[in-house]
């Protein structure tokens, strides 16, 4: 065998393996099977400000002028740059939202919103006021 063929015979079994190992990680990775995991999630509509912390009491606290209520604390907070969020009280978890349009006017307020889960984000197919 001369040096020639061993540097291809090395090549292709490092192309074999790199190409082998891409298709078990392919394959075994959990995120393909969440892609577009279409469900029902409750929660309130939040600030992506006061979500992380999960109330508004500490920022209606600091921040006079956030209001009293939590869809003024909300609107107030999206007027500073945040956006709006949902936020699982039940878990903790906070979901961008795609349309923020959508979430407006239930801010502050319990709902289902019905769409995609696409890893942390929403794509919203309906927003209802929950019961």
């Amino acid at each position: 065998m001369t040096i020639k063929m061993t540097i291809k015979k090395n090549i292709l079994i490092r192309v074999s393996l790199l190409l082998s190992t891409v298709v078990v990680a392919v394959t075994l990775c959990p995120a393909q099977a969440d892609s577009n995991a279409s469900g029902t999630f409750t929660g309130e509509i939040m600030d992506s400000l006061c979500a992380k912390a999960g109330t508004h009491d500490q920022m209606m606290k600091d921040m006079k002028s956030m209001g009293k209520d939590k869809a003024t604390c909300s609107t107030k907070c999206i007027q500073l740059g945040a956006k709006y969020v949902l936020f699982d009280s039940s878990n903790k978890a906070i979901y961008e939202l795609d349309d923020q349009s959508k979430a407006e006017q239930f801010a502050g307020q319990k709902v289902r919103v019905e769409g995609a889960l696409q890893k942390k984000k929403i794509k919203i197919a309906s927003i209802a006021a929950a019961e």
